[in-house]
């Protein structure tokens, strides 16, 4: 590695944020996070990191922690489909405004920005595997709210000559990662209901297919990202072209729990995409060092770490 940088990441006790602070303190960098712990918690965090507890809104809070920073990676958001369907407004203002807040003081301080936004930008586009240049149509209030945010950033490099990088996530999993809130993510929440013995809500028919991405190539790729400076106006697709469906994942955690676990099925979602893959082709080309982590290896520590947790985290309702 070369230099030491100084590094703020946004949402830096959530899930993705956690992961990174660790990576990039390992890697003897000065890491700030900054999180109004919405939905963090600073269990993960050590102590080496610097925790700054305030909104991404707040100009004042994030002008102060960007100060000296070579770089800011905002993972900070309000998450989850089904969440923005039920309150549009709150979503567009976190993950659009909040995002406008970061790139005004980044732009003041010289920062370069990391920005995370989602493949479900894609939306309506059906075709897979996806691929950067295809056409984006948002089912979603929280999809529409990442393509606004994701164009903010493009438009700041163009017109500011700002260092930016805009990654669209896929499905990122692994642990660190909660199972224990209303709109928690699927790996971890089937997880937990089969550490409980319990049976596994499916949404719809199961079929849906998703690309799932560990959280250590995800961090592999940020911080290479950041530490080579890697800046493109126009957004990048983050995953390497794992698709299962949610019965084929039913299956995996069936094998590494050796538990036949029960199906209970749900009505489809609202806004919910049916299949994602990408074509990691762009990714690959920037980010030749990186090898991704396998789905397998990476489902086997998520379930090691959730059963760790047992007596830390609340049971499944």
């Amino acid at each position: 590695m070369g230099s030491i940088l100084k590094i703020v990441v946004t949402g830096g006790a959530g899930f993705i944020g956690t992961n990174l602070v660790r990576r990039l303190l390992e890697g003897g960098h000065k890491v700030v996070a900054l999180d109004n712990l919405s939905g963090g918690s600073i269990v993960g965090l050590p102590s080496e990191a610097e925790l700054v507890q305030d909104d991404i809104r707040s100009s004042d809070a994030v002008n102060s922690v960007l100060e000296g920073a070579d770089a800011i990676v905002h993972l900070a958001a309000r998450g989850s489909v089904p969440r923005s369907v039920a309150d549009p407004v709150a979503t567009f203002d976190v993950n659009a405004n909040g995002t406008l807040a970061i790139l005004e003081s980044a732009k003041r301080n010289g920062s370069s920005v990391i920005f995370a936004s989602s493949s479900s930008v894609y939306g309506r586009n059906r075709d897979n595997p996806k691929r950067e240049v295809m056409w984006v149509s948002p089912m979603s209030p929280y999809a529409a709210s990442k393509l606004a945010a994701e164009s903010l950033v493009g438009s700041y490099a163009e017109s500011y000559g700002m260092n930016v990088l805009s990654f669209r996530f896929f499905n990122v999993f692994g642990p660190w990662q909660r199972p224990d809130h209303v709109y928690a993510a699927v790996v971890p929440k089937w997880m937990w209901r089969a550490i409980h013995d319990l049976a596994l809500q499916v949404d719809g028919d199961g079929l849906q297919s998703r690309d799932f991405t560990s959280v250590h190539t995800v961090t592999d790729v940020l911080v290479d990202a950041i530490e080579r400076d890697v800046s493109l106006p126009t957004p990048v697709n983050l995953a390497y072209g794992n698709n299962f469906t949610l019965l084929e994942l039913r299956k995996a955690i069936e094998s590494i729990t050796g538990k036949e676990l029960e199906v209970e099925h749900c009505p489809p979602r609202k806004a919910d995409v049916k299949a994602s893959q990408n074509d990691p082709t762009l990714l690959k080309e920037l980010f030749p060092a990186v090898a991704p982590r396998s789905f397998e290896s990476t489902l086997r520590e998520t379930y090691e770490w959730l059963l760790s947790q047992r007596g830390h985290i609340p049971p499944p309702q």
